[in-house]
């Protein structure tokens, strides 16, 4: 075993046992185990820091708020394009010398892109910290966007929409967020279209640099061997020559239009794809957390949610349904999936359409919601078992601006919710009849409606 790898060991052991004790902590009382301390740089930059020096590992999250629902008419996928070339050259170092240098330091440094955000993630070694810090500030300010990464991205991407085009759950998700926001950004695709991506230029790359990446919509959460002093002058260092404010914000907030439709896109599979849902819950809204609870018990996890007992295990009609609350910047959804053969689509729908409407008619038992509690506290410290899942809570928690205790009550707000909170939720919840439903496949016995 070589050194790095011994290093690499000992940090994954160490790591396994930081999640133990946080775990146990989170679970034997209210108080999380770690601090998070709210570090502002001289230069005004905030970032939330949870310090832990017994292992030589650091990582970061970084979150730019918007991604691709600013892309452009015509210019969509110019975020995702975006993300996948920061990486590929910066400053002085080209592509090849770029990927070189993280492969060497054995920096991790990847860029993401969905419909509200654009993201950064970095994890090093304590020993290479500052060296990962300027990598990072290079991809961020001066990304090269030369023609030999540029052209192989976009070659890359070419491959993924191909392929997308004949994946069943990327039909059924381009589909359903079609219809359901058309003339919205949501209704347009996060990765583009073979037209659009070939439309793409450097000059609309280096556009999205500037207008996007900029100081007034940064959140960062970091994670692991640093101190607040230190990550104070790494904040300047890295970030501080982005521009301080972006492009204007107009994105319209909206409701999906969920109006009871089914539609099938055929295709020749022996098992379809059913993608379901309608409006749901803001993520500030009071009655979130209640719906959240509602939700573990109908559609969540495990063998004891509804939906999972109803379909799969009194009549094996499917491996796996679920149903989730997905609170977007821009509109709010309550969705669902269920994977079935051909046969038992209509089947499955019917029995997924009665038991919305039985929770939101009858609410749960008394027995239901103890279990759900249970199982949603207890499993609440798994979120927390890496420096790279504990960044990412704390990017969340500024982007939904919760507090910085958030960790320590997140729990009381579960316990708080009573089976009246549950029925309240499901009656203003869950609309069955609302359904949008998109099924790719060859389902039986099923029509589609306009």
């Amino acid at each position: 075993m070589n050194i790095l790898n011994s290093v690499r060991l000992m940090v994954s052991s160490a790591l396994a046992a930081l999640a133990l004790m946080i775990a146990a902590a989170v679970v034997s009382g209210p108080v999380f185990a770690v601090e998070v301390v709210r570090v502002i740089s001289p230069g005004g930059i905030e970032a939330w820091l949870v310090e832990e020096h017994s292992i030589p590992i650091l990582s970061l999250k970084a979150v730019f708020r918007d991604g691709a629902v600013l892309d452009p008419p015509g210019r969509e996928g110019r975020a995702y394009m975006a993300s996948g070339l920061l990486d590929e050259g910066g400053g002085a170092y080209d592509s090849q010398a770029f990927q070189g240098r993280l492969e060497d330091l054995a920096i991790h440094l990847s860029f993401d892109a969905g419909f509200d955000s654009f993201s950064v993630s970095l994890k090093t070694l304590s020993e290479y910290r500052d060296e990962a810090f300027e990598m990072l500030r290079l991809g961020l300010i001066e990304p090269r966007f030369d023609t030999e990464p540029v052209e192989r991205i976009r070659a890359q991407i070419r491959v993924q929409l191909v392929r997308g085009a004949e994946n069943p759950d990327r039909i059924a998700s381009r589909t359903w967020y079609e219809n359901a926001f058309p003339g919205h950004p949501y209704g347009r695709p996060v990765m583009g279209t073979e037209e659009t991506l070939a439309a793409l230029t450097v000059d609309d790359l280096r556009r999205f640099v500037a207008e996007q990446l900029a100081l007034d919509r940064l959140v960062i959460g970091v994670v692991g061997d640093i101190t607040p002093a230190r990550l104070s002058t790494l904040l300047d260092s890295t970030f501080g020559s982005l521009p301080a404010t972006g492009i204007a914000r107009d994105t319209p907030y909206t409701a999906p239009q969920a109006k009871g439709r089914t539609v099938i896109i055929e295709r020749e599979i022996p098992q379809s794809i059913v993608l379901f849902g309608h409006a749901g819950l803001k993520r500030d809204d009071p009655d979130f957390y209640a719906a959240s609870v509602m939700n573990y018990i109908l559609g969540g996890s495990g063998f004891t949610a509804r939906l999972t007992d109803e379909i799969r295990v009194k009549r094996g009609l499917a491996y796996g349904v679920y149903s989730y609350l997905s609170p977007m910047d821009y509109a709010a959804l309550f969705m669902g999936r269920v994977a079935t053969e051909n046969g038992s689509v209509a089947e499955s729908l019917d029995i997924i359409r009665t038991e919305f409407a039985r929770m939101r008619d009858f609410g749960v038992s008394e027995q239901e919601l103890t279990d759900a509690k249970t199982y949603l506290t207890g499993s609440y410290p798994l979120r927390l078992d890496s420096n790279a899942k504990i960044a990412r809570l704390l990017v969340g928690i500024q982007l939904e601006d919760l507090g910085i205790d958030y960790i320590d009550r997140r729990n009381e707000y579960i316990e708080a919710v009573s089976l009246d909170d549950i029925s309240r939720v499901a009656r203003r919840l869950l609309a069955p009849e609302d359904l949008e439903v998109v099924v790719v496949g060859k389902p039986e016995n099923l029509e589609a409606t306009n």
